[in-house]
């Protein structure tokens, strides 16, 4: 997912009479929005007018109200009246039904790309990705981890042919990226979980569908229930 900045955002607005095709404002008002909530710039039940966010973009409210249905549709925001939106939270509930989805379906593309087997390309991307992780964890940087986790996570699943699967799998990884961001510093030190990836990169270079769609799928269980404790040991029903 591309993330355009302010300043790229207001330059583009700046190049041509109300920033260009409507639709590419719209876009850019998407993004810009989507990554404020993502990110946690936008708390959990903060309430923006139309006329503040295009204020803070440098936009007309057209495209802020055409980025706004987007986010509604995908559960991140609802829109209230007198044109506003307010950031919706995500219940311990809402987080196994993800974790249950993700799961299931990055199981999937773990055995779908070791049976059939990935470039040395994708497979350095990988590997780099676990390096990474690695590293974070010597400088206990959990931000720096979880953004090769990611990064990790993301490589993998846009190695499957299938794009309906990625599709649905990007869809879902947004949603809990809020939760996992805000409980970071909660959750034990991730070092099970690194070598857990690199036991999945090693089955996938075995060309070994079985082995690698356990390792994955035990992964995944096993980052559920353990944000499912944190959530619940720490009293967070809505994040």
């Amino acid at each position: 997912m591309v993330i355009a900045d302010d300043q790229a955002l207001g330059e583009s607005e700046a190049d041509s009479p109300r920033g260009g095709p409507a639709a590419t404002r719209s876009e850019q008002a998407y993004t810009a929005l989507k990554r404020r909530v993502l990110d946690n710039e936008f708390p959990v039940g903060s309430f923006f007018l139309e006329q503040e966010l295009a204020d803070l973009l440098e936009m007309s409210r057209t495209p802020i109200r055409e980025a706004l249905v987007r986010l509604a549709n995908e559960g991140f925001v609802e829109i209230r009246p007198r044109h506003g939106m307010r950031v919706l939270p995500i219940s311990a509930e809402d987080m196994r039904e993800i974790y249950t989805i993700l799961t299931a379906l990055e199981s999937e593309v773990a055995a779908e790309v070791a049976a059939r087997g990935l470039s040395p390309e994708e497979i350095a991307a990988l590997r780099e990705a676990v390096d990474d992780m690695e590293a974070a964890l010597v400088d206990d940087d959990r931000k720096a981890w979880a953004v090769a986790d990611e990064r990790f996570h993301r490589s993998l699943v846009s190695s499957s042919s299938n794009q309906r699967l990625r599709s649905v799998i990007q869809q879902f990884w947004e949603q809990a990226h809020r939760v996992r961001m805000l409980t970071l510093r909660l959750r034990p030190k991730p070092e099970q979980s690194t070598r857990e990836h690199l036991d999945l990169v090693h089955a996938i270079e075995e060309r070994d569908p079985a082995k690698a769609w356990k390792i994955h799928r035990t992964h995944r269980e096993t980052a559920a229930d353990m944000l499912a404790e944190i959530l619940s040991s720490n009293g967070l029903t809505n994040l």
